[in-house]
């Protein structure tokens, strides 16, 4: 696979934020081609003149050579509890799949960029903030060439799938939106702002690891 100085592997491309940051590496002049890994094809994905799709059931049988010759790998991969079914079909995407993912990727000169979650700690009580956190200590154990990790609040915009929390976090925002204006930790974003902060980080970042709370993914110029 020939190796571009500017081409992004994404998973979890379907979701919000993913089909967001998709729409904006087509835009993105920095970036040459765009591999997105999915389930099924996606017909919007079409009409993408860099994006090439890559159709694979099982994201656990992605290979080394699936993911050689990237300079970016992005995973806006995610789901909850409710939308996977149970608390084992929940890890079983948002750690096990990442991490492998990750492995993969480490000793490949490829900067990952990873769509986590405020709140993200491994010895929370929660859950949800729990497996996000045990994924991202993992992740800091691996040889990646770059790692920068991304803790979105609240977003703002239309799923596929309905979560009731953010439907509700949406409806009071939006009647509070015009009174709201300055950036706060806790404050909703949208998937474009997340999406957008990943390639600002993708182009600018110098550092092998850093965190991007909410407040700098509001405020990511």
């Amino acid at each position: 696979m020939e190796n571009l100085q500017h081409k992004a592997l994404v998973i979890g491309a379907t979701g919000l934020v993913g089909k967001a940051l998709v729409k904006q590496l087509q835009a993105a002049p920095e970036f040459d081609a765009v591999t997105v890994i999915v389930r099924h094809q996606v017909d919007e994905f079409d009409q993408f003149s860099k994006v090439n799709q890559f159709v694979l059931d099982d994201f656990l049988l992605l290979n080394d050579q699936d993911v050689n010759g990237y300079s970016h790998a992005f995973s806006c991969l995610g789901s909850t509890i409710k939308k996977a079914g149970s608390k084992q079909n929940f890890y079983a995407i948002d750690y096990e799949i990442n991490a492998h993912f990750a492995d993969l990727l480490q000793d490949k000169g490829a900067h990952l960029l990873l769509v986590s979650a405020l709140g993200a700690n491994s010895s929370s009580i929660v859950f949800y903030n729990r497996v996000k956190g045990q994924l991202e200590d993992y992740l800091k154990t691996l040889t990646l060439s770059k790692l920068s990790i991304f803790h979105p609040s609240l977003l703002i915009g239309e799923r596929e799938e309905q979560r009731t929390l953010e439907a509700a976090a949406q409806k009071i925002f939006l009647l509070l939106k015009d009174t709201i204006k300055k950036p706060f930790l806790y404050k909703p974003v949208t998937a474009e702002q997340v999406a957008h902060s990943m390639i600002v980080a993708a182009n600018t970042q110098m550092e092998n690891f850093k965190v991007y709370d909410n407040l700098e993914i509001q405020t990511t110029p």
